[in-house]
């Protein structure tokens, strides 16, 4: 049994090492570091871009539930991911280069993975292949698969944030606490004053953004990566209420809650560098100097990285794709990860995990149903496969699983979303005993 899998990022890392496992001969493919997107700066494999943080781990949270049911299926990033974890609270940060190492040693160790370090121009439909590509796809294998989805493609722009050093920091302001006390004060805090806050808020937006190029025709902004700048002009408190509320949060200088707060959280294991949590920005880069350093305790902040804004493409899914993840007039042309609309890294890589999956069980000639929606992965694949004219990426959440009268008779949230979680886990763990019957 042989499958090709385009791609060594969190969906195409998983697909491979879950099917090799099985002993399915897997050839990888992927471009690094012959060729680089605009937004990859390295050759290793499942590199993060945006964000070290892979989100919440409570059960009882989105995040958390979707963390188990990748559990259930077999995931290896996440036990990567545990050797790579930075504290971070309540949420599951890892070290980005360690937990790339880690990934990249796993696949590049497996006897029944074979690496291939080159671009793919074409699809061979002869055998099960896998496109995992990421949303930066381009060039010859981009016009390949809109010659097989007859251009039913869309695109938008996904920002990342800045990173500073932790010695450039000025910790007279700067003070370690996590909101409510959840974890062991994992994050640093900006506090701002009122007076602060509105001078911070006219300069960030009234500067400078950067070009964007090539791209025509509107500007279409993923509201989960939404930029700062873009955000704050929604309205003088959109971010006081959004990556910059102060809830939870109390001053040691001052005894009181901040006005607002900037958070960083550590990017490496050793806490050297912080990135500015929320802060996905399109400014050009001496405007993010020049206005970030206005943020309390950041006035004389060594910038490492600047933040920048890149151009995603995804599938129109519900137009082209089953829930099987194959292309509906293209049987053989299996799709996982962000290119499907599966929004954030561990939704890619459980993307990558429900694919792998489907392709073993086609291997075996048999037909495996999706996972049920009443699971975080069954609803997102419900959700990317259903028809909507209005069709744009999604993540894990609580909002897109089903209701029962019973669930929605529990009147506290946390309660209510606990249920939701122990129903999911328990469909998904019926759900992964079909392959072993």
């Amino acid at each position: 049994m042989q499958v090709t899998v385009i791609g060594a990022g969190l969906a195409g890392s998983e697909a491979a090492l879950w099917l090799a496992d099985r002993g399915v001969q897997v050839t990888l493919y992927d471009q690094k570091p012959q060729k680089f997107s605009p937004a990859h700066k390295s050759a290793g494999f499942a590199e993060l871009i945006c964000s070290n943080s892979l989100k919440a781990e409570r059960p009882d949270s989105a995040s958390g539930l979707l963390k188990l049911e990748m559990k259930a299926m077999g995931s290896h990033l996440l036990t990567a991911a545990e050797t790579a974890r930075v504290a971070a609270g309540g949420a599951l940060a890892v070290d980005r280069d360690v937990f790339s190492a880690a990934v990249t040693e796993m696949v590049e160790r497996h006897p029944n993975i074979t690496v291939r370090r080159e671009e793919v121009t074409a699809l061979d439909e002869s055998a099960p292949v896998l496109v995992a590509s990421g949303p930066l796809t381009e060039g010859a294998l981009a016009q390949a698969i809109a010659a097989l989805t007859g251009n039913h493609r869309l695109s938008f722009f996904d920002a990342v944030a800045p990173i500073v050093t932790a010695e450039s920091l000025d910790y007279n302001k700067v003070f370690a606490a996590s909101r409510y006390g959840r974890g062991e004060a994992d994050y640093l805090n900006c506090p701002f004053n009122k007076a602060e806050y509105e001078a911070f808020h006219a300069a960030l937006i009234a500067a400078e953004r950067a070009p964007l190029h090539d791209f025509d025709g509107d500007l279409t902004v993923y509201e989960g990566c939404m930029p700062i700048e873009v955000m704050a002009a929604r309205g003088a408190d959109t971010i006081r209420f959004g990556p910059l509320r102060p809830v939870g949060l109390r001053d040691p200088n001052t005894g009181h809650r901040p006005w607002a707060a900037v958070q960083l959280r550590a990017e490496n294991t050793a806490r050297t560098l912080y990135n500015l949590v929320g802060f996905q920005t399109n400014l050009k880069w001496g405007e993010q100097k020049r206005v970030f350093r206005m943020i309390p305790g950041l006035e004389n902040a060594e910038f490492v990285r600047y933040g920048v804004m890149h151009r995603n493409t995804f599938l129109e899914s519900p137009r082209v794709l089953n829930a099987g993840q194959y292309l509906n007039e293209h049987p053989n042309v299996f799709f996982a990860g962000q290119i499907t609309g599966f929004e954030g890294y561990m939704e890619s890589a459980a993307s990558g995990l429900l694919a792998a999956r489907q392709i073993f069980a086609r291997l075996n000639g048999r037909k495996l149903p999706p996972p049920p929606p009443t699971t975080m992965c069954g609803a997102l694949l419900e959700y990317i496969t259903t028809p909507n004219k209005d069709f744009q990426p999604m993540g894990a959440n609580m909002g897109i699983l089903p209701r029962t009268a019973e669930i929605d008779a529990i009147r506290d949230k946390r309660e209510r979303y606990a249920a939701l979680s122990r129903a999911a886990q328990d469909a998904m763990n019926e759900w992964v005993k079909e392959l072993d019957v």
